[in-house]
């Protein structure tokens, strides 16, 4: 196809970069045609159900299996003690303590080996010809347990005389993290003018993607071959943490995964189930399926923030920032999941910096085992919070040193002129034009018509506030991609890369990528994304990296491929190589008319078209690029609430968004990302709260008693985009999943406390529930 050729030109205009293309899979999954991983059935296959624990913490006496082996339809009952031979699940973050010493990493091994940690904490599980009778099984089995006192509050666990979780973690601390320099932060402070300081509550949330977990193991004995099926976020990071668990080399082991109804961060781990289900696979030469049920998943799968702060912010007499310091206790749950130490950790030091020109930073972390459910990556893994802690400190800030809080951080912010900038968090942003966007956001939001829309609510018995949010957020840490690009049989080409898409849409954005570099028609191009047999490299998906990654990597590819091409239509047009040019999918000799499309000269090629045996032989390509520099996401949202005095209940009734995403590949998908994003703020900031009584059961294990936010409770989101192109990578990108988190956590809560300003109410935890916004307005100190 030619672009230069008018019937041709709408095509490239159509679906090229920039362009509002539909996500190419809706037709299937509207249609109901989605394929997730339980919607597969092997020949053959077991059903496993997974025995928990219902006591938060206690010393396994005994676990009698006989009368649930004794049933009908089972065909195995396992322990701890059937998965000595496999190694444990384990935490891929590399920090270490102030005093140099290693994180503690206790051991967490599928099923619990002498104690128990968590309601929910696998003990067991049971294998049966159906599910029913499986479940049946598992009811049967019978696991004496002596209870132990529960810590659920990670400061609580680390004072002295808690609960020990671990016999060698002593305090329940497994990391005691430091970044900055105190003796520079404590003198800043003791020169400031001005100090503010808060208490801020991180919330515990439950993932809640909308498909719970599910998995099928299959062990190949003639090969010594295992394959999981299971919803993830990268099928390639995933095979290495089976392949070192399983103590199996890489080429014996393949994950593949098909739709996956979202995942949030969740998704992205090994978890105990399916090192069970691959060892009853293996032991009984059969596939073994487990689906887990919404009740199983409340405890089971990994929880998102839980971080109690205190942040402190010192200004001079003008109200310039001085410093910022932030005190942290992280709670990890009963494990280490993953990546949860980075959240309240490193994540929080590159977050809090934020688009101000803070010149001294300091966080202290405590990362704390606690009996409750492991906790690691939630959109955003530590990027909302970290700017939701900075926002709430300057709107306090302002208060109290009766400043205007929009001047306050006019004052403060990073100017166009200062790029690249190296921010107290040690980052160094490349590119960004921080006040413009906050001038457009403001605009947007029609701030200036806040006081009249105010008057209005009030005439209506309602109290109305607008609160503002800035955010920076340093997207996932350098990692290579694969870029993939394979011309099929049947005159299509695949893109083959490590990025995983769970419900972004990554089909169109790619195919508008590769079809504006190498011209190839959109319609023929597919993904290939769920097949760890295919990636040579990976880096999942999660940290808004997907289209800068992949992108780069596409990218990269589409110049591999032209070079090859150009080798290729060499031959076939009879002209030296250095004379092809490549424009527009076509191959040219250089100032003539001779030519011929990529598609065509893929058609030869497969028609057995004699090349060269020194040439390349194909126009296919298996690149992977090098590290891909973080990118940094940045923008303002501004909320307004309206609050009924009598109840408490807080609306969000208007809401905007300025973003600079870099170069935007597909506007509708993006706007898309922030929606799910600010909705997803809204409900940590209204109405979402994992919560655990003194016994570390938790209260709140069902949707009847943990509340998400839903459609006819949300406001109309406008979307602004303000694109300052990255200058890290070749398309300009930044990254847009987890910035409506970003925007909504600290301007939803910011509107709140403005709106709750009359009735003296300086600060208030997440989510402002009716109940603590009453409790608040009717108390003389607020919450």
């Amino acid at each position: 196809m030619n672009i230069n050729d008018p019937t041709n030109a709408w095509a490239f205009a159509k679906f090229g970069i920039g362009q509002p293309v539909p996500r190419t899979e809706d037709a299937t999954l509207l249609r109901g045609l989605g394929r997730y991983t339980d919607d597969i059935d092997l020949p053959g296959q077991l059903h496993a159900v997974i025995v928990r624990s219902r006591h938060a913490h206690g010393v396994i006496r005994g676990i009698e299996t006989a009368a649930a082996r004794a049933m009908p339809g089972v065909r195995g009952v396992y322990t701890a003690e059937d998965l000595k031979s496999y190694g444990p699940l384990k935490c891929a973050i590399p920090l270490k303590s102030r005093d140099g010493s290693e994180m503690k990493r206790p051991r967490r091994a599928a099923l619990a080996e002498g104690k128990v940690r968590f309601v929910g904490d696998p003990v067991a599980f049971v294998v049966a010809e159906t599910p029913a009778q499986a479940k049946d099984a598992a009811e049967a089995v019978e696991v004496e347990i002596d209870p132990l006192p529960a810590v659920t509050s990670a400061i609580q666990a680390a004072r002295p005389g808690a609960p020990q979780l671990f016999d060698d973690v002593p305090g329940n601390v497994s990391l005691d993290y430091h970044y900055g320099d105190s003796a520079k932060v404590a003198e800043a402070f003791a020169a400031a003018a001005h100090v503010t300081r808060l208490e801020l509550v991180n919330s515990r949330l439950v993932v809640s993607a909308m498909e719970p977990r599910a998995a099928i193991g299959v062990y190949d004995t003639a090969r010594s071959h295992w394959t999981l099926h299971c919803p993830s976020q990268g099928v390639f990071g995933l095979k290495g943490q089976l392949a070192d668990i399983l103590g199996a080399p890489a080429d014996k082991v393949r994950v593949l995964t098909g739709h996956v109804g979202g995942s949030f961060g969740m998704k992205i781990s090994v978890y105990p189930e399916y090192i069970c289900i691959l060892h009853a696979a293996r032991t009984l030469n059969r596939p073994v399926k487990w689906t887990d049920e919404r009740s199983g998943s409340f405890v089971s799968d990994h929880h998102g923030r839980d971080h109690e702060v205190t942040g402190e912010l010192a200004l001079d007499k003008e109200g310039n920032f001085l410093a910022l310091r932030f005190t942290i206790f992280g709670n990890m749950g009963a494990f280490l999941g993953t990546v949860a130490p980075l959240m309240p950790s490193l994540n929080a030091v590159k977050n809090t910096a934020s688009i101000y020109k803070t010149p001294l930073l300091e966080v202290s972390t405590k990362c704390v085992f606690t009996n409750t459910t492991f906790v690691s990556a939630y959109r955003g893994a530590g990027r909302p919070e970290g700017n939701y802690y900075v926002e709430r400190l300057i709107d306090r800030a302002a208060s109290e040193m009766g400043i205007d809080r929009i001047a306050l951080r006019k004052r403060n912010h990073i100017k166009p002129s200062q790029m690249p900038y190296t921010a107290s968090s040690g980052m160094v942003y490349d590119s960004g034009d921080f006040p413009a966007v906050f001038k457009q956001a403001l605009d947007a939001a029609d701030v200036k018509g806040f006081a009249k829309r105010q008057r209005a609510s009030r005439k209506r018995g309602k109290l109305r506030g607008l609160g503002i949010g800035s955010y920076l957020e340093v997207t996932a840490p350098p990692n290579k991609e694969m870029g993939g690009i394979r011309f099929e049989a049947d005159g299509t080409v695949t893109i083959i890369t490590g990025t995983l898409d769970y419900g972004q849409g990554h089909a169109s954005p790619f195919a508008q990528v590769l079809g504006e570099k190498l011209g190839i028609p959109f319609d023929r191009i597919r993904l290939l994304q769920g097949d760890s047999d295919e990636l040579i490299a990976g880096g999942g998906t999660g940290g808004s990296r997907s289209i800068t990654a992949s992108g780069t990597a596409i990218v990269e590819a589409s110049a591999k491929v032209i070079a090859n091409g150009k080798a290729i239509a060499s031959h076939v047009l009879e002209a030296a190589a250095a004379d092809i040019e490549f424009t527009a999918g076509r191959f040219t000799i250089a100032g003539t008319d001779r030519s011929i499309g990529i598609m065509e000269l893929a058609e030869k090629i497969r028609g057995g078209l004699a090349l060269p045996p020194e040439g390349p032989q194909s126009l296919d390509v298996k690149h992977t690029t090098d590290a891909i520099p973080s990118a940094f996401p940045n923008g303002t949202h501004v909320a307004e609430v309206e609050i009924d005095p009598d109840t408490g209940q807080v609306e969000v009734v208007k809401y905007s968004s300025v973003n600079d995403f870099g170069t935007i590949v597909n506007p509708l998908l993006v706007e898309g990302q922030v929606h799910g994003g600010v909705v997803q703020g809204i409900g940590q900031a209204l109405l979402e709260q994992a919560r655990y009584d003194s016994d570390g059961q938790l209260v709140t294990g069902s949707y009847m008693d943990y509340a998400l936010p839903r459609a006819h409770g949300m406001p109309e989101i406008e979307f602004v985009s303000h694109p300052v192109p990255a200058k890290t990578n070749p398309l300009g990108t930044k990254g847009c999943g987890e910035a409506g988190c970003a925007g909504g956590l600290a301007s939803v809560m910011n509107a709140v406390v403005d709106a709750l300003a009359p009735y003296g109410v300086a600060h208030l935890d997440m989510p402002a529930t009716p109940a603590r916004v009453w409790q608040a307005m009717r108390s003389t100190k607020g919450t």
